[in-house]
């Protein structure tokens, strides 16, 4: 038998209607209409959930890419490192604000230290890097945490470009012997260089309430 998630509809049931007055049956019949409960079976708000996540990593990686492409043109690599510094962070919470899900970038390579994987993200971006390591195409993951009320939609995140690698590349060789020491001086304890294009980055990690994606409905 199939699990179903029931979210009702609130409605207004004292539509303009003064202290002593009543509310007619037909009213009230079409009131009741409006009340009927939307379900989803668990395989359709999973499903809904992998769209929706894919669309909403989507638009927080062009949102970064777009703000860091502006910032490399006005301020060349090392003043972008201080955008990303100041401005990735804020970026990503009003996103996962705007969409009500907790937006996450991980990586276990990680340039700020407070992108680490959670005990959660781990094993999953483990087993990205396996794939990765051996030819295996990365295909967007789902599950369920947190006793079921939330789906964790992870994605792949890889260097696609050589326009990575002016920061994320092998010192000297791609990354400028400026833009080295504003990374060391923002990141002391950065972990994110040495990568080719190609290689797995890390990954992006949406926390997805049930509720959320039945309310899109």
């Amino acid at each position: 038998m199939k699990n179903f998630l029931y979210f009702l509809i609130p409605a207004v049931l004292f539509l303009a209607c003064g202290p002593q007055e009543r509310i007619s049956k037909s009213v009230f019949d079409e009131v009741n209409k409006g009340m009927e409960a939307k379900k989803l079976s668990e395989a359709q708000i999973t499903q809904e959930a992998m769209i929706w996540g894919d669309s909403i990593s989507n638009d927080a990686q062009q949102q970064l890419m777009a703000n860091l492409h502006k910032a490399v043109n006005e301020q060349g690599a090392a003043g972008a490192l201080e955008f990303c510094n100041v401005n990735a962070a804020p970026i990503i919470k009003e996103l996962s604000e705007k969409y009500g899900v907790s937006i996450r970038r991980t990586s276990s390579r990680a340039r700020n230290q407070d992108n680490l994987p959670t005990e959660e993200e781990f094993p999953i971006l483990d087993a990205y890097l396996f794939n990765a390591e051996n030819g295996i195409e990365n295909e967007p993951n789902i599950q369920t945490i947190e006793g079921g009320d939330v789906l964790l939609y992870t994605k792949a995140i890889v260097i696609s470009t050589e326009f990575c690698l002016a920061c994320h590349g092998y010192p000297q060789k791609d990354i400028e012997i400026g833009v080295l020491s504003k990374i060391d001086s923002l990141y002391p304890r950065d972990l994110a260089r040495g990568f080719e294009v190609g290689d797995l980055r890390g990954m992006w990690s949406l926390k997805i309430p049930k509720k959320a994606v039945v309310l899109r409905f």
